[in-house]
């Protein structure tokens, strides 16, 4: 594994970063490593797995997020993932949903290390490609210093290959899912003190990061910046990633030049019997602060729900925008 792999990525987030979404975000970084939403065990061993796994060539590198803490069904939902062609499978410790609470996996595993390098130690004997995990620096009463040191040693310690740490706490009692993205204090010179303490293991930090300029910053302290919300609600962000952070030119330019060569993607796709919505959900935010976004939004809104809706909704809602790079500062 090298470091410059993780230097970069889109956060797991559930019911935004689907295929769909994946694949309008390659289109503006060829170098961000992306992440499905996080799924269960049971769904992968157990479910429709060419829908829930299928994936376009154009998104690699692709990781595979799982929730579950029973290491054998770990190890079998790794190995379905590495057979469907993904580059990494990351276990979620940090989800602070009621239903994960329910279900043994997410944050609340943040109180139980041992269970969690299992499930890590079983799935890197069952694979070839990296394990990683994504966690919190803590859960409830922890405290953050010693629970994200036991973590990150136990998960290292079985053969983890990279930690992804959110630097708030999630508090599972008290605070409903939505609360834990904002209400707990973001941390993160705890995670820059877990770097320091782990020189030779790659750190990515994420939560309430607001651009490519704030993760540069961060890159003086840790090995790898990932992005969440604001990559998903401002996504014209993601065209300064491979300038910026690689010094590369973007794939394309303009937003506009973005939409342009999404269009054979969606045709694809509507072919299929994909309904426009479920793709143009993702694009809502791309002309933030442009003249014409909210036309553009509204033109969406109001035309892509529509039954038999085609690509012709799309290309009118673009024409509603001014023709100029959107890329303008929030």
């Amino acid at each position: 594994m090298k470091y410059q792999d993780y230097l970069f990525s889109v956060a797991p987030m559930m019911d935004w970063t689907d295929r769909h979404c994946r694949v309008f975000h390659r289109l503006m970084s060829r170098r961000a490593r992306l992440y499905t939403e996080m799924l269960t065990t049971g769904a992968v061993i157990h479910g429709d797995r060419r829908r829930l796994l299928g994936f376009d060539a154009s998104e690699h590198p692709v990781a595979l997020q799982l929730g579950g803490s029973d290491p054998g069904d770990l190890a079998a939902a790794a190995t379905i993932g590495e057979d469907f062609g993904y580059d990494e499978i990351n276990l979620n410790v940090g989800c602070p949903s009621d239903r994960v609470k329910d279900g043994r996996f997410g944050a609340c595993l943040m109180a139980e290390p041992a269970l969690v390098a299992e499930g890590v130690a079983a799935m890197k004997r069952a694979v070839t490609i990296p394990v990683t995990v994504k966690c919190r620096i803590g859960i409830d009463d922890q405290d953050p210093e010693v629970a994200l040191d036991v973590l990150a040693r136990s998960v290292i310690a079985a053969g983890a290959d990279a930690l992804i740490v959110h630097a708030r706490k999630a508090w599972l009692n008290g605070l409903s899912p939505k609360e834990n993205r904002d209400i707990p204090p973001l941390d993160y010179d705890r995670v820059y003190r877990l770097k320091a303490a782990l020189p030779d293991v790659p750190v990515i930090i994420n939560g309430g990061i607001a651009g490519v300029a704030e993760a540069k910053r961060h890159l003086d302290h840790v090995d790898g910046v990932m992005l969440g919300r604001v990559a998903y609600q401002e996504p014209w962000r993601l065209l300064d990633v491979d300038p910026e952070l690689f010094g590369e030119a973007a794939p394309h330019n303009t937003m506009k030049d973005v939409f342009a060569a999404m269009v054979p993607y969606i045709e694809e796709q509507l072919a299929r019997g994909t309904k426009l919505h479920s793709m143009t959900r993702h694009f809502v935010g791309a002309f933030h602060g442009v003249p014409g976004a909210r036309a553009f939004r509204r033109h969406l809104a109001e035309n892509g729900v529509r039954p038999g809706a085609g690509i012709d909704v799309l290309r009118d809602a673009i024409a509603q925008v001014e023709d100029r790079r959107a890329l303008v500062a929030a």
